[in-house]
């Protein structure tokens, strides 16, 4: 069932709510809804933790964990989501991101050579940067609504095929 899938690989309650980054929220942390497994919070939380993931900010696990907390979707699934984009697979998906963003704009792809550096990217938000945050909007609100969408159809599989289990398993008997 997909709530055992989930559940075996979510961080545990205590671990997010002793978070140095997460004690801004305070006793929010405690409210139940944010740690229950059921296919509304789960598909909260896939929309919240996949939009999130192409915002590109350097707190973005904060930013979720506060739209988790007023959507009361789940709360470590919509944090764990976030490292989609994480040091490996972001220069991929923000590429992604700006090519998005200048098929949408219907501007020509600008070459250019990332530096690892606070000048490079404060001339390059002139030139590629509005390609490249349109595109991240884009693609954060489709994958929003697709992982929560798709997290609703794959819960609703999942039980239709458990009862299918067990009711052969009543008829063998």
């Amino acid at each position: 069932m997909a709530k055992k899938l989930i559940k075996r690989f979510m961080p545990d309650h205590e671990s997010i709510k002793n978070n140095k980054h997460l004690q801004i929220f305070g006793d929010l942390l405690h409210n139940p809804h944010l740690w229950h497994l059921n296919r509304h919070s789960i598909a909260k939380a896939f929309a919240v933790g996949l939009f999130f993931a192409f915002v590109p900010v350097p707190f973005q696990m904060v930013l979720a964990a506060g739209m988790a907390i007023i959507v009361h979707s789940n709360l470590p699934l919509s944090i764990a989501l976030v490292w989609l984009t994480n040091p490996l697979t972001m220069p991929v998906i923000f590429y992604f991101c700006y090519v998005v963003g200048t098929w949408v704009l219907g501007v020509p792809e600008q070459a250019f050579n990332f530096q690892l550096s606070w000048e490079w990217v404060a001339n390059s938000i002139e030139t590629i940067g509005p390609a490249f945050l349109l595109g991240c909007g884009v693609l954060g609100i489709i994958f929003a609504i697709l992982g929560y969408f798709g997290i609703q159809l794959l819960w609703r599989y999942s039980v239709i095929k458990q009862w299918n289990k067990r009711k052969e398993k009543r008829l063998k008997k």
